[in-house]
């Protein structure tokens, strides 16, 4: 299994990864390198607390139904 490192050192845990450490937005995990040579990834804890991500909790709350046009009219306005 493969993945790609991105111009910021970034790369994607394979979803059978993280599947297998069943790793969701939020979780810890740890970097090693064993003795030869090799990557090793730890889950360290679950998400802090079981608290929801803020937007998460914030997602779906506005009752304002503004349309871009209006509401950009509004902010430049």
């Amino acid at each position: 299994m493969s993945t790609t490192l991105t111009s910021k050192g970034q790369v994607t845990i394979p979803k059978q990864i993280r599947d297998a450490l069943n790793l969701v937005p939020g979780c810890t995990v740890d970097f090693a390198v064993n003795s030869d040579g090799d990557v090793v990834i730890h889950k360290v804890g679950a998400r802090p607390s079981g608290k929801p991500d803020c937007f998460d909790a914030a997602r779906g709350k506005a009752d304002v139904k503004w349309r871009t046009d209006d509401l950009m009219a509004l902010l430049r306005g």
